[in-house]
């Protein structure tokens, strides 16, 4: 542990397992206070709690279903009495429900806007007053490459990706005043669970210039950078891609 981020608190939505997983460990190792997001079971999220606590850092697991105003709003007040302050939010929580768009059902449409967009609205919303008032704090949302440059089958995920990257400039103009960052980190192709699922991988690696996934602790470096180093203070409003040169 750095301590770059002693007495912070950070909380990651979708945290449990992939790049929230890899970015809860990775702020812990700076000193906050981490909380750790679950939708629905609490066993993986508990795991990766055990491991920050074992290496001597401080974590939670709280449930939260981010595409519910009300569960959102129990989050943060949760977090918020038991730390006293919020000075991190990820909004890395999200879904895919992939097909071709003359397939997709309107609930395939809604679901993954709701977890994907109108989750990273609502928690943005119920941090920014504590954040305001703290005039401090730093909000990462976790675009997508696909909201850059579109994906075939993926007309839902990639209009909700490309909704995060104008609601992260949008916000970044309205909370700068109080020294409220807000940013956007755009992951390419990242080994996941969801990446695993993907066939025809060696056509995929034909677009990446420098022809491999990337790692979760590659863009979990970027989100440290952006929550946890003073350089961070001056950057705001921006997308930025951990892609292996995809999207130039």
């Amino acid at each position: 542990m750095t301590g770059a981020m002693q007495d912070q608190v950070a909380i990651i939505t979708g945290s449990s397992r992939g790049i929230g997983k890899a970015a809860a460990l990775a702020l812990a190792a700076e000193g906050a206070s981490v909380v750790v997001n679950y939708a629905r079971s609490s066993a993986a999220a508990d795991e990766v709690v055990a491991e920050i606590t074992q290496a001597g850092g401080s974590a939670i697991a709280l449930q939260a279903d981010v595409s519910q105003e009300d569960q959102v709003d129990a989050l943060v007040k949760a977090t918020k009495d038991k730390f006293g302050r919020i000075d991190v939010l990820v909004n890395n929580a999200g879904i895919t429900r992939d097909t071709l768009l003359l397939r997709m059902k309107p609930a395939d449409w809604q679901a993954v806007i709701d977890l994907n967009l109108t989750g990273v609205f609502l928690c943005t919303r119920a941090v920014a007053k504590i954040m305001l008032k703290q005039r401090s704090g730093r909000i990462i949302n976790i675009s997508s490459v696909a909201g850059l440059m579109g994906n075939p089958g993926q007309a839902n995920y990639s209009a909700a990706k490309a909704g995060v990257i104008g609601f992260t400039k949008t916000v970044a103009k309205e909370m700068a005043g109080r020294s409220v960052t807000v940013n956007a980190v755009a992951p390419g192709f990242i080994e996941t669970d969801m990446t695993n699922e993907l066939p025809n991988t060696e056509e995929i690696l034909k677009y990446i210039p420098l022809g491999r996934y990337g790692q979760v602790s590659e863009v979990a470096g970027l989100i440290r950078f952006l929550a946890a180093d003073p350089a961070a203070a001056y950057i705001t409003g921006q997308v930025m891609n951990v892609d292996g040169g995809m999207v130039m």
